[in-house]
């Protein structure tokens, strides 16, 4: 057994057993409630001017280096464990540092004081950004009289407590939300655990999996999650062989679990159609799936489920009721294996006609990911809207291959129960599965997620985006900061100038973070061409009802999707401008690649020539409100974590904590 073996094997075996702090501090115990949040016609894409001739900083080294010093980096540490505890510490850290209002430290060590314990945190900046994504050295605890060498570096549960602790005392609410704070807590430790074990298996075997596609590769590489999130990995209850073959990062597999429905209790629909035009029953595409040799009761269909949900589902007094009525048969797992994509629950086998959406009732960062039945319905009902004449003027305002478009959601089967009354958790959506092993698509966050590389030293970590600007430069002979620029550019115009028009002409705001957007990449590593996904994940504006009733009529009367245009705008700036733009410059400034400031001038020529080709037209509202706007409201993940919300369930105005933060684009 080699090092890197040995090294996986160890964070494995941490994935299950006891949690282990790699650094020592203050033993505080987590209490108190949440903080409180802080008051609350496009053009052709031009290429930006090119940056002067310059020295770039050394960007394939990642981000561990700070150009010209040597810095190290506490994500890189040789041991998995402590690599995957300061990520998660820096996580913590800037979500504090955005929810909280922190400012930027002038001498490069960051003071929080921490009143509630008497003691403060010393944090070493090592890349301060202006869109969030700053990179942080190990926290140290500085307490009443101690010495520089005294100082200890905290671990990330600590530096947990120590925050909630400190957010109870600011809000002094005692022990009203104690609970959901001690909750925060696990689910920090959960999610470094896990990381750990991702970290440990990626170094030692950082090379290509051996399914050679493409985009399931991407979807199986973002090892550290959402860069903040405070648990960006949690997933309660998913643990021992369950873990590893049901985690992307650990590229599992598995056999989907099958129940045969009657078609008494049977819930479906479908606006699939093959080749030639005939529609599809949903049934027809799961039993396609399944193959001939699933043995299936007279007066069934074939419903596929996450093996784990299936095992959850039996539990439960509706499910059991309907088996024992044998209205469901339990089938068992059966086909060949199935790969977990990035969100756990979508999944993805190389060659099948479609992906699996499945419902998956864990806790999955904030939310238990079970699908809901409107949800289901406004996946069809976006296709249905889009094959109706809104797609055909989409691609007609952004004409060439391979253009941007909506992965889409076409089918669905569920169950009702007797009483007609929708089953939770027990459905699957379809969505297409267009790409070919080869075709070079992957998640925004699949670009920008740090990650090893096969031929560098194990602990490096670099994300693809790097990769990509690094061989551009070389390649064309231009500065790295100058092809940053010149990505970000054709990004805009291949990606973002198409969902700001389906938000303009059509009140059609879409949740296009990172993970929602998939980027497609042409030969030589440059941005061609888009698709969204996520059928939760739209919002269509009441200013627009009228239009969109009569290109689709009863629209939204299932789908539960117009939102006030206020609530729209908040939205579509935080998913699109904040977590996928801005998130994108962050990511390019944290790899050190170019300074942000000046992609940030990148995105204002590009947004100020949206204006004025509008001339006069539609114009989404995040054009002049990014231009503009002196703050943003921003989702707070942390707040959200303290506040135990779930995210898919209550009203959409109430589902997560926004707080205001300040536009880096405002001058």
């Amino acid at each position: 057994m080699n090092a890197r073996q040995a090294d996986s094997g160890r964070a494995l075996r941490h994935l299950t057993g006891p949690q282990h702090h790699p650094h020592r501090g203050p033993k505080e115990q987590p209490a108190g409630p949440a903080l409180v949040p802080r008051q609350s016609r496009h053009g052709e894409p031009v290429p930006p001017p090119a940056a002067p001739p310059e020295d770039p900083p050394a960007a394939a080294a990642g981000p561990a280096e700070h150009p010209g010093t040597a810095v190290a980096d506490p994500i890189e540490a040789p041991d998995a464990v402590a690599a995957a505890d300061a990520a998660t510490a820096e996580n913590l850290l800037r979500c504090w540092v955005r929810e909280t209002g922190v400012t930027r430290p002038a001498d490069g060590i960051l003071r929080l004081p921490l009143p509630a314990t008497g003691t403060a945190l010393l944090i070493p900046v090592h890349h301060w950004s202006a869109t969030g994504w700053h990179r942080f050295g190990l926290p140290l605890v500085d307490g009443p009289g101690q010495r520089p060498g005294d100082r200890a570096p905290v671990d990330a549960v600590t530096l947990a407590a120590l925050l909630v602790r400190e957010a109870a005392h600011t809000v002094g609410a005692g022990r009203r939300v104690t609970a959901e704070a001690t909750d925060l807590a696990g689910r920090v430790a959960d999610s470094a655990r896990r990381t750990a074990a991702f970290l440990a298996h990626r170094r030692a075997d950082p090379g290509p999996a051996p399914h050679g596609h493409a985009f399931l590769d991407a979807e199986q590489s973002l090892l550290l999650g959402h860069p903040l999130h405070p648990t960006p990995k949690s997933r309660e209850g998913l643990a021992g062989e369950d873990a590893r073959r049901c985690s992307p990062e650990l590229r599992g597999t598995f056999r989907l679990h099958w129940f045969a429905v009657d078609r008494s209790i049977l819930a479906t629909d479908s606006a699939w159609r093959d080749a030639h035009g005939a529609p599809v029953p949903a049934w027809e595409l799961t039993a396609r799936l399944a193959g001939a040799d699933l043995p299936l009761p007279a007066g069934t269909v074939p419903l596929p489920l996450h093996p784990w949900q299936a095992r959850d589902l039996r539990h439960r007094p509706t499910v059991s009721g309907l088996l024992e009525a044998g209205l469901l048969h339990d089938l068992g797992e059966h086909g060949k294996p199935w790969h977990p994509t990035s969100s756990l629950r979508t999944v993805h086998q190389p060659g099948a006609p479609a992906m699996l959406k499945l419902s998956l009732g864990l806790r999955v960062t904030n939310s238990r990911r079970e699908n809901l039945r409107k949800e289901l319905h406004r996946g069809v009902e976006v296709h249905r809207l889009l094959s109706a004449g809104l797609g055909a003027a989409w691609r007609a305002a952004f004409p060439g291959s391979p253009g941007c478009d909506i992965l889409r959601d076409p089918a669905w089967l569920a169950v009702d129960d007797t009483e007609g009354r929708p089953v939770p958790g027990l459905d699957t959506l379809l969505r297409e599965s267009p790409f070919g092993p080869r075709e070079d698509a992957a998640c925004l966050a699949a670009l920008t997620a740090p990650r090893p590389w096969p031929g560098r030293p194990a602990q490096r970590l670099t994300p693809r985006l790097a990769e990509l600007v690094t061989a551009l430069a070389a390649r064309t002979g231009q500065p790295t900061s100058a092809v940053a620029a010149q990505w970000l550019w054709r990004y805009l115009h291949a990606v973002v100038a198409p969902f700001l028009w389906l938000d303009a002409h059509a009140g059609i705001a879409l949740e296009a973070h990172q993970q929602n957007t998939v980027v497609l990449l042409d030969p030589e590593g440059w941005p061609s061409g888009g698709r969204f996904r996520d059928n939760q994940g739209y919002y269509f504006r009441a200013s627009h009802r009228a239009a969109l009733q009569r290109r689709l009529p009863g629209i939204g009367e299932r789908s539960d999707t117009f939102v006030s245009d206020e609530v729209a705008d908040e939205r579509f700036a935080y998913y699109l401008g904040l977590n996928n733009v801005l998130g994108l410059i962050g990511a390019f400034g944290a790899a050190r690649l170019t300074e942000e400031e000046k992609l940030l001038a990148t995105l204002r020529r590009f947004l100020t020539g949206q204006a004025a080709a509008a001339d006069g037209g539609p114009v989404s509202s995040l054009v002049p409100r990014l231009l503009h706007a002196p703050t943003l409201r921003c989702k707070a993940n942390l707040l959200t974590r303290l506040h135990g919300l779930d995210e898919l369930v209550g009203p959409v105005d109430g589902q997560s904590v926004y707080v205001t933060i300040p536009n880096p684009l405002a001058r």
